[in-house]
């Protein structure tokens, strides 16, 4: 039996990871310091004697040792989410996302584990080079946008597992998440499909930032972890950055259409400006598309479900929540 080590596994993604590999057959640490994830993600994984979970930070190097010289995998997933906390609190994004991925990668070389660093689309920055492929150049903007320290804490993030892949061959891959929805997640960090159902199914006025002509690639959570859980089960992955998500696009505006009229809402679409929500200088990025060619050849990624499942599942779920 596997054993696993997922941080931040009490997150909407981490969560979700779990399951997939208790499904497997592993045996599941998750740890997590409930910043932003929750014991209702994963209270129904209690009374399962293959899973632990331990309150603690990545930055508790004592822990953290020891968690990892137990596991034989470690996906690494704690971090600062959401463009709403990175706003309101870029120095812990910065501190949260470099320090933690630098404990993780230290004791990993250490005890020569398998170990997979969950990075960010953000990472291409104003790339206007559609679709976002893994070698492409990136531009970020000027470091007086807070807005940017998260795409710029998760490449330093890169730059060192990939340093240490290239100093002591340590067995690490790299993905690049998209923007990825499904069950658990929640708005209240400024992400855009359950903000926006939470409102539908209240026929309450949905908001959009900015004009909605800005366009997003959403990847139901099921798809995108079963392409995690997968990415260390193939050598030829180490060393490399690997995109996630799917590839089917669509605007702001179309997607706030498109929820009204999949949960039957009366609710109508405002437009606010993204200064109104960030402050002045807040910058965005129109389009965000990833090329999942070399997740496709490495592993055989495809995602199988569209936006109406995410749709559906979302409302689903906060409708149990009510």
């Amino acid at each position: 039996m596997l054993h696993s080590l997922i941080t931040g596994g009490a997150g909407f993604i981490g969560s979700h990871l779990c399951e997939r590999l208790l499904k497997d057959g592993h045996s599941v640490t998750a740890i997590d310091d409930f910043s932003t994830g929750s014991r209702r993600n994963v209270a129904h994984l209690a009374g399962n004697p293959n899973f632990e979970l331990i309150e603690g930070t990545v930055l508790d190097e004592a822990l953290m040792e020891k968690a990892i010289a137990r596991a034989d995998r470690v996906f690494h997933l704690a971090s600062a989410v959401g463009v709403r906390l990175i706003m309101e609190q870029p120095v812990k994004t910065i501190e949260t996302i470099f320090n933690g991925s630098d404990v993780v990668l230290r004791h990993c070389a250490t005890h020569r584990k398998r170990v997979v660093i969950t990075s960010t689309s953000e990472v291409y920055g104003k790339g206007v080079s559609i679709p976002f492929r893994e070698e492409d150049d990136t531009l970020s903007g000027a470091t007086s946008k807070h807005r940017w320290a998260y795409a710029c804490a998760k490449a330093l993030d890169e730059f060192l597992a990939l340093a240490h892949f290239k100093e002591s061959q340590l067995p690490v891959a790299i993905v690049r998440l998209f923007n990825t929805v499904g069950p658990r997640q929640t708005g209240q960090y400024g992400m855009v499909v359950p903000r926006f159902v939470a409102s539908a199914i209240r026929d309450q006025p949905i908001v959009v930032y900015g004009d909605g002509l800005q366009s997003r690639c959403f990847a139901h959570v099921l798809d995108v972890v079963e392409g995690l859980a997968r990415v260390l089960e193939h050598d030829a992955c180490f060393g490399k950055v690997i995109n996630l998500g799917t590839d089917q696009e669509i605007s702001i505006n179309d997607l706030a259409a498109q929820i009204i009229a999949i949960t039957g809402s009366r609710s109508r679409i405002e437009h606010v400006p993204y200064e109104a929500v960030y402050g002045d200088g807040f910058e965005d990025m129109l389009r965000r598309v990833p090329s999942l060619e070399r997740a496709n050849g490495l592993f055989g990624y495809a995602p199988v479900r569209d936006l109406r499942d995410i749709i559906q599942d979302v409302a689903a779920s906060l409708r149990a929540q009510i």
